[in-house]
C-alpha cells in the first residue's frame, strides 16, 4: 500500500510521519487487499478566523474508488486521530456495499424522476470568482453509469461528484438537494435540450434507475 502525506503551512516532522503511518495503517489494516493507494493531506489554517485551525484529510484510492474523509480541532494529533476513525468507517460501509451486490441478485430500485433544466442557477445573485486559486486537484475519470456516480459522492464526503456519464458521454454533476433527494446537472446543447434528448439512441439516458439507499432528509451546513 502506498502512503503519500502532503502538508500545507506545516513541515512534516518524522514525529508527524511516523504518528499518520501508525494511525492510518491502523485504520486500513483489514482493507488492504482493496486499498492501492493513501493520501494525506494535513494544513494549519493561518487565517485568524478560521476555527478550529488544524485539519486532517485522507483520501483513499479503492479498485476505481475514491474514499474520502476530513476532520479539524485545535491539534493536528487530534485531527488524525479522528480522521483515521472516520476513513475506517467509510471503508467498511464501501466493503458492506461491494459485498450487499454480490450477494443481492435482485437489488431494489427505484427511479429517479428527471428535473426541468433551470434556466438560472444563481437567481439575482453576483456570481464571484475567488481571489487565487487555493488548491487544485487531478483525477482519473473512467465512464460511470448514474448508479456508480451516486455511490461515489456518497463516499466522498462532498454534496457534490463531477463524473463522466457512461450513457452519453458527457460530463455530468451529481448533488445533494437542501431538501432532501438528489440532483443532476448535464449540458444544454443548442437545441435547447440535454444531450438524453436530442435523440432517440440517447433518450433513455434522462431516464436512469439507480439504486436509492436510505438516506436523512436533513439539511447539510
Amino acid at each position: 500500500m502506498k502512503l503519500v502525506i502532503h502538508g500545507k503551512n506545516i513541515e512534516i516532522t518524522d514525529a508527524i510521519r511516523e504518528y499518520v503511518h501508525q494511525k492510518i495503517e491502523k485504520a486500513v489494516n483489514h482493507f488492504q487487499n482493496i486499498t492501492n493507494e493513501v493520501d494525506v493531506h494535513l494544513s494549519v489554517a493561518r487565517n485568524p478566523r478560521i476555527n478550529p485551525k488544524q485539519a486532517a484529510e485522507v483520501t483513499i484510492y479503492a479498485n476505481g474508488s475514491v474514499i474520502r474523509a476530513e476532520e479539524s480541532s485545535e491539534n493536528l494529533y487530534a485531527s488524525i486521530d479522528l480522521v483515521a476513525d472516520k476513513i475506517a468507517r467509510q471503508l467498511r460501509k464501501y466493503k458492506e456495499r461491494r459485498q450487499d451486490k454480490i450477494t443481492q441478485a435482485q437489488p431494489t430500485t427505484e427511479a429517479v424522476v428527471p428535473e426541468t433544466a433551470a434556466t438560472d442557477l444563481i437567481g439575482d445573485r453576483t456570481p464571484e470568482l475567488p481571489n487565487e486559486v487555493v488548491r487544485t486537484k487531478y483525477f482519473s475519470m473512467p465512464p460511470m453509469t448514474l448508479a456508480a456516480a451516486l455511490e461515489q459522492l456518497q463516499l466522498v464526503g462532498h454534496d457534490f461528484y463531477m463524473f463522466h456519464n457512461a450513457e452519453t458521454g458527457e460530463i455530468n454533476v451529481i448533488y445533494e438537494r437542501n431538501h432532501g433527494g438528489y440532483g443532476v446537472i448535464q449540458p444544454r446543447h443548442n437545441n435547447g435540450h440535454t444531450n438524453g434528448h436530442s435523440n432517440g439512441k440517447n433518450a433513455k439516458a434522462s431516464h436512469p434507475n439507480i439504486i436509492l439507499p436510505e438516506k436523512s432528509h436533513a439539511n447539510k451546513p
